[in-house]
Parts: structure tokens; sequence; C-alpha cells
């Protein structure tokens, strides 16, 4: 394969970085709030109460978690583009009801209309309709670092508008980047010529009860959910703690997260590439997994001043970014070949169920019992999925592949090329799929030459 071929064209990476960019307008507007919401609400709103800020605060997962798979169906037949500048729109929408709020029952209206602009699967889609199979990987994962990268920008960002503009200018700034992410959509989307159902990146709803009843990726559903959780609930006191413990009124927040985020980024990369690099992935992960909920304890019982904030959160942001980078791509390892989209669809919608359901039972814990009761509550979240955790296989570093193949392979055919493919050393599962023309197959990447394949067999099945 010549050194050309071995690098993103100019249309694929304008297409990964694109998208990339559209996810983090969205990334950004989703999260900007969480740092502020809360001390905002209870100045704000008279007799409002823990409950209602945590369903303000989480009510968009809700909506995300039941909109985003039928969004992509939709997108497969009325286009990519028109879906994502639709979704873009209803987000702008929300934003506005929520910059003009009056009520909280007003402000949980707009995060729930934010969440309605449900479009990462169409995205996702799109990656895939314009990148080719062998830089498919490549792509998601630009597109996932963005994501990352967005969160963190987010919980600096947030306070640091709030101080310029006050919160309800945060909601003004979000619309505003929800119109940057339609300007992308028309201006810097490459034209998708040819749009199909990607297996990859969309969910199959006639593969749902495969998915669900698979025992491993079960697992990281249920974590996800509860990291999601987790992190929503704590950000109905935190503030409060900031506030109270370490001196800083809101506004000024980001003093503190500002470099518990970048030393967070920082500290996280050696565990990954232990975890990656040396086959250690399932003790770092259940590690952290232990850490994000001790994390939650020593809030509880060790918050007591600026440093021992910056120690607590600096070591659960690590182990965060950690599991939040480590989740997707365990989801790659432990799918199978042809589920990778359906499998991908359902964790997507379990993460923002999470959200939803942390922000209102931890605000009903808060109400009820105070910070004792919050962060007990998701310090039990926390070691209920590590116990979950602690059962998962050791991950293989797989990942997935497809080529399409013309005509018409006999059973008797499709076995035989089966067989052979699998006796080549790191190539673990070959499922073909005469209806899509497609072959899907798991590979070792340390193992095999991915691309080389892929080469080979586009040639051989041609």
């Amino acid at each position: 394969m010549s050194e050309m071929s071995r690098r993103m064209s100019p249309t694929e990476r304008r297409a990964a970085f694109s998208v990339a960019g559209i996810f983090s307008t969205r990334m950004l507007g989703l999260f900007m709030i969480f740092p502020v919401f809360a001390l905002f609400a209870h100045e704000e709103f008279e007799g409002v109460t823990a409950t209602q800020i945590g369903i303000a605060m989480g009510i968009y997962g809700l909506t995300q978690a039941f909109l985003q798979i039928p969004y992509g169906m939709l997108s497969d037949r009325f286009g990519r583009k028109p879906l994502i500048i639709l979704g873009m729109l209803v987000f702008m929408v929300g934003s506005i009801v929520c910059a003009l709020a009056d009520s909280i029952e007003m402000m949980i209206v707009g995060r729930a209309l934010q969440g309605m602009g449900a479009v990462a699967a169409v995205l996702m889609a799109t990656v895939a309709d314009l990148v080719s199979e062998q830089f498919r990987l490549r792509a998601m994962s630009i597109v996932g670092m963005t994501i990352g990268l967005s969160f963190t920008v987010s919980l600096v960002a947030g306070p640091m508008l709030g101080e310029l503009f006050g919160v309800r200018g945060i909601f003004w700034a979000i619309a505003g980047l929800a119109v940057l992410g339609v300007l992308l959509v028309i201006f810097m989307v490459p034209k998708i010529s040819n749009q199909t159902f990607q297996r990859e990146a969309e969910a199959d709803p006639s593969q749902f009860r495969d998915v669900i009843k698979n025992p491993q990726l079960l697992r990281l559903d249920i974590g996800v959910f509860v990291l999601h959780a987790i992190l929503t609930a704590m950000f109905i006191a935190v503030p409060f703690l900031i506030r109270d413990t370490a001196g800083l009124d809101s506004l000024h927040h980001w003093e503190l997260y500002l470099p518990v985020m970048l030393l967070s980024f920082a500290l996280m990369v050696p565990f990954i590439i232990q975890a990656e690099s040396k086959g250690r992935m399932k003790p770092i992960f259940v590690g952290a997994v232990l850490t994000v909920s001790l994390m939650q304890l020593a809030l509880l019982y060790g918050a007591e001043g600026f440093w021992s904030m910056f120690v607590i959160l600096l070591v659960f942001f690590t182990a965060f970014n950690l599991l939040e980078a480590s989740l997707p791509s365990l989801v790659v390892k432990l799918s199978p070949a042809d589920k990778k989209g359906t499998a991908s669809g359902v964790y997507s919608s379990s993460q923002f169920l999470g959200a939803a359901c942390g922000g209102a039972l931890g605000g009903w814990f808060y109400q009820l019992y105070g910070m004792d009761g919050l962060f007990l509550f998701t310090a039990g979240m926390g070691l209920v999925w590590f116990a979950v955790a602690a059962t998962m296989v050791k991950p293989l570093p797989l990942s997935i592949a497809s080529v399409p193949f013309t005509g018409v392979l006999s059973e008797a055919d499709r076995d035989a090329y089966t067989a052979k493919l699998l006796s080549y050393d790191g190539v673990h599962e070959v499922v073909f799929m005469p209806d899509d023309q497609r072959v899907y197959f798991k590979v070792d990447r340390t193992r095999i030459d991915e691309a080389g394949l892929i080469d080979y067999l586009e040639k051989g099945l041609a």
C-alpha cells in the first residue's frame, strides 16, 4: 500500500474536524452551566428546591437519550445535514428559552429542549459516510478527543463567561454556539454523495435485544450511566462547597477548575499508555472506578479549604477523564463485529439517562438529607459500579472494520472465507452480512496490519 493511501484525504480531514467542531459547540453548550447553575438557580428563583435544580441540570439527558436513535433513523431517510441543522436549531431555541426563563419550571423546559437537539448519532454516521474504512477509527478518535477537550473547556469557560456577562449571558453564548454549529454544517461539512445506513455508527433496532443481553456490554452501559449520574449529582453541591470552603464566589470558580483540568489531563496520559500499550486496561480501569467513588467520600469528609478541594477535584477528574476515554474504546473491543453501531447507541443512551437520573435523584437526596445524603448516594453508586466492573473480562486490543463485497456469495463461499480469515493470527471474529453486502471483522491491531487486511479483502471480494 502506497504512503499516500495511508493518509487521510483533504475531504476526510475536513469531515473529521468539521464534525468535531459541531460536537464541541454542543458539548460546550450542555456543560458550561454545570459549575455555576446551582448557585445561580438558588439566588435567582424564589422557593427553588434542590430537586428542581437537579432536574434542570440533567433533564437534557432524558430527551437526548430517547431522541438520538430516532434522529439517526430519520437522517437515513431525509439526509444527514438537514437533521443536524434541525437539531442545532432546536438546541438554539432551548438555549434562548433558558436565557429568558423567569422560573425554574421554564428553565427545565429550556434544558429539555436543548437535549431534543439530539444529533450525536447523526454526526457519527456523517463521519462514517465521509471517511473511508481504513481511516474511520482515526477520525472517530479526533471527534472523541474534541469531546473530552470541550468538556474541560466548559468547566473553565462557564464561570469566566458568567463573570463577564452573568449566567443568563452564558445561555445567550450557547445559542450563539448553536448558530456556529449550523454554519459549520452548511459551509464546512463536505457534501455527502453516497449516504447509506452505517452499521458501524448507527443503531439497528433489530439488534437491541442481543446488545442489551450481552453481559460485557451491559457492564459498560451500567458504568457510563453511573459515571454521568455521579457527575451531574455532585455538581448540585460542589459549587456550594467551593464557595463555602475554598472561599471563591461562583464567578471565580474557574481559578480552581483551570489548573485542576489541565493537570488532570497530564496525569491521565501515563495511565492511558499503561492501559493501552502494556495490556493493563482492566486493573487501571477498575482502579479509576474505585477512585471516583472514594473521592465522593472525600468531598463529604475532607473538603475543608482551597487546597483540599483542589486535591480532591484533581484526583476525581484524573480518574473521570481516564474513564471517559476508556469506556468508548471498551465498547469497540467488547461488542460483536456487526453490532458496533447498536452497542454504541445503547451506550450513549445509557450515558444520557445517567445524567438525567443523577440530577433528579441527587437533587432529591440533597433536599432531604443535605450534602451527607448526596455524597453518600454518589459514593454508593460508584461502589456498586466497582463491584460490577471487577467482574469484566480482560479486554484485548481489538478494533472493528468492514469491507464491501459485490455479487452473491453462497453460504459455502462465506464459510470458506470466514475459515480462511480466522486462520490468521490476530483475526478474532468474521461476520458476513449479505443484506448489507459487507463483511465485518474484529482484529488485534497489535498482531495484524488492519489497513493491509482491508486492502487484501477489498481486492479479493471485489
